[in-house]
């Protein structure tokens, strides 16, 4: 498989410094040879362009919305480059930083098919919008906004109008909620996965599940993004939004390697290593061992 690997440099959706150093971190940890081992031929594309805004100008562009302009035009280019590579017949693998890259790699693969389901793998909803946040960090925000729920400059994007519909949406892992993003899970009767969910169900039981809903939707492009934070802090301590009573590695690796094997996944990010905050590089050394992992399973 061709791969575009696409670095993203933000810690703007995060307001939490060093989580910009983790593409680079991963190609240190030999992020391209895992993957050329896997049988794939590998494009570094480099790290997109992230603006230099200081701290006292995070809320210039929007009241409550932090760094908003700049993390918009780093989506936009990210859209363009995730929506170029599927034209050109390649895997996108979009390395953060913090997941408000998220809003723009989906609407890339959307732009490409607008039939796209999403999988969110992540402790958090991440479907605030700017009335219901409390801290005003966009990457609690993106997946709302993929699903055209909140600011018109986030919910259009690259292209007007909503970007995933929210039945083609699927969260997985989360424990971590706010009340304005459980009245929206209430209100879109969206497909949400509790870690709880996890231990009660099974991991098997919720992947077949999932590829159930997302076949009889006629779904056959899937846009993964994982969040390195659904797994246990004691296993991710490089990250910055981390919640304790997290899924462990076996689950990690049961969904990722199930999610792979159905050939539905198109597109994929992962994010949210902060290696600023890691312990001798243990959180840096598990993602790559996951990236292994996974991409043995793509074809």
């Amino acid at each position: 498989m061709n791969i575009s690997l696409i670095g993203v440099p933000i810690f703007f959706g995060s307001d939490k410094k060093g989580v910009e150093f983790g593409p680079d971190k991963l190609r240190e940890k030999g992020i391209i040879d895992i993957l050329t081992r896997n049988n794939h031929t590998v494009y570094d594309c480099g790290n997109l362009y992230v603006e230099n805004i200081n701290e006292e100008q995070k809320f210039n562009f929007h009241p409550t919305m932090k760094y908003l302009k700049p993390i918009v035009d780093v989506n936009k280019n990210l859209a363009h480059q995730v929506y170029s590579a599927l034209t050109s017949d390649s895997f996108p693998l979009v390395i953060g930083g913090d997941h408000s890259l998220g809003l723009g790699s989906i609407s890339g693969a959307s732009k490409y098919d607008s039939d796209t389901a999403v999988i969110w793998i992540d402790a958090h909803g991440d479907i605030n919008t700017h009335e219901t946040s409390i801290t005003g960090n966009i990457h609690g925000m993106p997946l709302a906004a993929a699903m055209g729920i909140g600011s018109n400059e986030l919910t259009d994007l690259y292209y007007k109008g909503t970007k995933v519909d929210s039945k083609n949406v699927f969260i997985i892992g989360a424990r971590d909620l706010d009340e304005g993003e459980k009245a929206l899970i209430k209100s879109k009767n969206l497909n949400v996965y509790s870690t709880e969910d996890v231990k009660n169900m099974g991991m098997e039981r919720i992947s077949e599940e999932v590829h159930s809903k997302i076949k009889e939707n006629g779904i056959e492009r899937i846009h993964l993004s994982f969040d390195i934070d659904c797994l246990d802090p004691s296993l991710v301590p490089g990250t910055g939004t981390p919640v304790k009573n997290g899924m462990n590695l076996d689950h990690a690796k049961y969904l990722l390697k199930y999610l792979m094997e159905t050939k539905l996944v198109k597109s994929m990010d992962f994010v949210e290593l902060n290696p600023v905050l890691d312990k001798n590089d243990c959180t840096a050394d598990m993602c790559i061992d996951l990236l292994d992992w996974t991409f043995k399973y793509l074809e």
